[in-house]
């Protein structure tokens, strides 16, 4: 009998002031790890590493499951998708994770950090999981970011904002202009869809940028999170 799959690996929490007010969740992209995602940003970022005074920050890392587009081999995703594309379908999986996810999130306002102080986002497919959490299954958190990041034109998150009338967090999004994995026009046609059903936000457009994260858009985003979660 094969064991239970684990629903995180590892968390890593980087965390600065002694008594925070709320929480960031930043998810990694397909086939990465919570603290290999804390590596990149950090070096991306340079001397100005990714951290709030007010705030703790989670990089949980993904179970290894069995990943479609990678002939079925074991890896560190969020979900499982029949390809890389705007045409593939929701799969059942999103379920599975926005649950454990969900149950993340719990953990934290058991430590006395309120839902709607917490923000959850991330790269690719850690952006595209942020997503489906925060416009189908937690509306109450503080923001949604997501970096490189899309939606399948059929997602369920667009059947959700149609039917589902609560309140919606504020999203936070970027894309480079020169992505080859992700396509720029899979993010922002996302992006105008979420928009066209009621999401409030900001699209960044990254000129040069490939697959990858820059500073000057994490900045941003460090700035973004700090509107939605203040210091007081």
């Amino acid at each position: 009998m094969a064991a239970p799959m684990k629903k995180f690996l590892t968390r890593i929490v980087a965390q600065t002031g002694e008594s925070p007010i709320g929480s960031v969740i930043f998810l990694h992209g397909s086939g990465d790890t919570g603290m290999g995602v804390q590596e990149w940003v950090n070096s991306a970022l340079g001397l100005k590493q990714l951290t709030f005074p007010h705030l703790r920050i989670l990089y949980p890392t993904a179970p290894a499951r069995s990943y479609t587009p990678m002939m079925g081999q074991y890896s560190n995703v969020w979900y499982d998708r029949q390809h890389i594309s705007p045409s593939a379908p929701d799969d059942t999986s999103v379920d599975t994770m926005a649950a454990d996810l969900s149950e993340l999130i719990k953990s934290e306002v058991e430590l006395g950090i309120p839902v709607n102080k917490i923000v959850i986002g991330g790269f690719s497919m850690g952006g595209g999981m942020a997503l489906q959490l925060g416009y189908r299954y937690l509306r109450e958190v503080a923001g949604v970011f997501a970096l490189s990041s899309f939606l399948g034109t059929q997602s369920l998150v667009y059947q959700a904002l149609k039917t589902d009338s609560r309140s919606l967090p504020p999203l936070f999004q970027s894309h480079g202009e020169e992505d080859s994995l992700v396509m720029y026009s899979w993010g922002k046609d996302t992006f105008n869809k979420l928009s066209e059903l009621g999401v409030k936000g900001q699209f960044h457009s990254v000129p040069g940028l490939y697959h990858d994260l820059d500073k000057q858009t994490l900045l941003k985003v460090c700035d973004w999170i700090s509107e939605q979660v203040p210091p007081s």
